[in-house]
């Protein structure tokens, strides 16, 4: 049996353990490499910058991330642009992604792409257009315009082509009158020449039969007569359609219903003697023609001879006479006078 130096077998000993250890190192190393490698479904990050069209960065816009998780289930993120026009999103899950960004100013920008697993991703630079400016101008006339024009209309409207039916709207929703439109509709009736016509054939029909006796014959009589006749039709139109119309905002012309069965149609033509439309809209109690007659009569009474004035009674009386022709007058407008009205505005009805 040999027998080695014990030197020589420390030195041996040594080298089978340095081989061993060696071997073992490379062994657990294997794993570790293996380990590295990163999974499919590792989320990932996306960030960029927002800027303009010169390059300047555009702090303070939304950045809207949407994207469908390893779920199926659709994420939205949403992040704003840092001082340096910078967003960021951690840990999103790779796939298809878009980004939408908005910022005051601006045109909506929007960005599509495609994240890989564990992938640290840095769009391009978005940059935003700066928004058109758009000015929108409506054109349109006011209240007092409108009326203007429906006026204009209404003046040219005559039965026959020749007697003048001024106080008659065909337009169901026509706008109101201000004061200036009452008075001036009421001087146009006032101061037509078919108006003035008649007033004057009245005169010369009372001559003739000699009614108020002490006016006298003659010219002189005649013009004491035609200005009485005058005065009624002058009184009844500006206190009736005009001053009372302004202070209580009342609008004193006859609206055309045209629409309905005729029962329907004949009661509120009549109706419309002691209702009307008020400057709001709204119906209400026809004080201004009530009140306006009253009131026509009443002044007759400083013009007329003094044995044919009218008394209290016969004032009222008269009132409720002439409230009364409204009604009978209103009929003819709702069934027959607009056939007979060839110039006109609006439809409504036969």
């Amino acid at each position: 049996m040999a027998v080695f130096p014990k030197s020589l077998v420390a030195v041996s000993a040594f080298w089978v353990v340095f081989f061993v250890s060696f071997a073992l190192g490379q062994s657990s190393s294997a794993p570790t490499l293996s380990s590295s490698s990163s999974p499919s479904d590792a989320p990932g990050t996306i960030s960029g910058t927002v800027v303009d069209q010169s390059g300047a960065v555009v702090a303070g816009a939304e950045v809207k991330l949407t994207y469908v998780d390893s779920k199926s289930n659709a994420q939205a993120l949403s992040a704003i642009s840092d001082k340096d026009g910078e967003f960021f999103f951690p840990r999103v899950d790779p796939g298809a992604f878009q980004l939408a960004i908005t910022s005051t100013g601006f045109e909506a920008k929007a960005y599509s792409g495609t994240l890989r697993a564990a992938e640290v991703q840095t769009v391009p630079p978005i940059a935003m257009t700066v928004a058109e400016a758009h000015t929108e101008v409506q054109v349109g006339l006011s209240r007092v315009e409108v009326a203007t024009e429906e006026i204009k209309e209404e003046e040219h409207q005559r039965v026959l082509g020749v007697i003048p039916n001024f106080y008659v709207s065909y337009v169901s929703n026509a706008a109101p009158l201000d004061a200036k439109q009452k008075f001036q509709l009421a001087f146009r009736s006032m101061l037509d020449p078919f108006n003035i016509l008649i007033v004057g054939g009245s005169a010369g029909v009372e001559q003739a039969q000699n009614h108020f006796a002490q006016y006298g014959q003659g010219a002189l009589g005649y013009g004491k007569r035609f200005g009485a006749n005058y005065a009624d039709i002058a009184s009844g139109t500006l206190i009736g359609g005009a001053i009372l119309p302004s202070l209580l905002k009342q609008d004193p012309r006859y609206f055309y219903k045209g629409t309905g069965t005729i029962p329907a149609r004949a009661s509120y033509a009549m109706a419309s003697a002691l209702i009307c439309k008020g400057d709001n809209g709204r119906w209400q109690p026809n004080y201004s023609n009530v009140a306006g007659n009253l009131a026509a009569g009443g002044l007759s009474n400083l013009y007329y001879p003094e044995q044919d004035r009218n008394g209290a009674a016969l004032t009222f009386e008269n009132g409720a006479v002439a409230i009364a022709a409204s009604a009978i007058q209103n009929l003819f407008q709702e069934f027959i006078v607009k056939k007979l009205t060839p110039k006109r505005k609006g439809q409504g009805g036969p």
